[in-house]
């Protein structure tokens, strides 16, 4: 299926361009529009105008497989207030050094350039991020971390320094965009906006990514969300179920009941679990060797990696090196909660100690 995504059709006090990489997102940059759009339908008059381009020509493959028809020529723009590089999976190794030499050229010329879901790669390529705040999605925020170690990373909705920002994507743009336009007309007009697109809550920057762990909608204890947050903080040096329990002030037993009861396993395999979806990614997005992604990811042992690996993923570690070609038609992501949980049930007997 093919679309078109056109720019604006007047020009309006604030600009925007939003270019795409191939296999970006596209419901992210469509609502990151769409907050504008309503924006405009809410005014007296336009305040935004955007143009939809791209580096890669003017027929751009989206991550659902649909093809994006968007203009061809970015240098052909109207001057912008904001930039905003929208790159999704496989962007991690997409390199174009004219976008990166004209992004460049955006930032020194005061232009706010945004990187949102794994266009911080390219921000970051383009040294638009040494020394600066930045996020991406929680799912790639180790990968991007190895890579760019100049680079202060944490987990975000969005981060903003200076004329310098970066989004995770998801309706995390929506936030972003919110906070953007209440910065310059107000907290009341950006709330009218969020009723129309019925976006509730609003988030601000520092609030999580993730809130269920794919335990429906039901709000997480936050006792079990710290726990998180400390296993995920000390992957490759792993923490004992008691440590644990001492950072966060309450017994073992305590974090174990809650844990089990919010998340439906335990501490131990919850942690071999992010231990093993951090090793695919720094897989797929690094050159480290496998015994380096297995001692990053908290493995003593390379056996003990492998066959966790395998027992999971269903393939060898040396074999996830290519697990996105560029020519495989859609992503995918085996690392679920739900997935890892029925794994453990199957075990063989004798090997369980592999999983807790």
């Amino acid at each position: 299926m093919q679309i078109e995504m056109t720019s604006s059709a007047t020009r309006a006090s604030g600009h925007a361009i939003f270019v795409v990489v191939p296999r970006f997102n596209m419901a992210t940059l469509i609502t990151m529009v769409e907050t504008l759009r309503i924006a405009n339908y809410l005014a007296p008059q336009p305040l935004f105008s955007w143009d939809i381009v791209s580096f890669d020509g003017a027929q751009v493959l989206a991550s659902n497989g649909m093809t994006a028809t968007v203009g061809a020529n970015p240098q052909d723009c109207a001057p912008a207030d904001h930039v905003f590089v929208l790159g999704s999976w496989g962007t991690e190794h997409y390199e174009n050094r004219a976008l990166i030499g004209w992004l460049r050229k955006q930032a020194r010329g005061g232009t706010s350039v945004c990187g949102v879901e794994l266009g911080c790669y390219i921000l970051a390529r383009a040294g638009l991020l040494d020394d600066k705040p930045a996020t991406t999605h929680w799912s790639w925020l180790s990968g991007f971390r190895e890579t760019f170690d100049r680079v202060d990373v944490s987990e975000a909705l969005y981060t903003i320094e200076g004329k310098i920002m970066t989004c995770p994507g998801g309706l995390a743009g929506v936030d972003l965009m919110l906070h953007l336009i209440e910065r310059d007309h107000g907290s009341g007009f950006a709330g009218e906006i969020a009723d129309q697109m019925l976006h509730h809550p609003v988030r601000t920057a520092q609030s999580p990514q993730r809130s269920t762990m794919g335990k429906t909608t039901e709000t997480m204890l936050p006792l079990v969300r710290a726990a998180i947050t400390v296993i995920e903080q000390n992957l490759e040096d792993p923490l004992s179920v008691p440590e644990v329990a001492r950072q966060l002030g309450v017994s073992q037993r305590q974090l174990e009941r809650h844990f089990k009861k919010n998340v439906g396993c335990t501490v131990v395999q919850f942690g071999l679990l992010r231990r093993l979806q951090n090793a695919r990614l720094l897989l797929i997005s690094t050159d480290l060797s496998v015994r380096d992604i297995a001692t990053a990811s908290g493995f003593n042992t390379l056996s003990h990696f492998t066959y966790s690996f395998n027992r999971f993923f269903g393939r060898r570690p040396s074999d996830y090196r290519d697990a996105w070609p560029a020519d495989e038609p859609a992503p995918s992501w085996p690392g679920s909660l739900s997935d890892f949980l029925a794994t453990l049930r199957h075990i063989p007997p004798g090997r369980k100690d592999e999983a807790d």
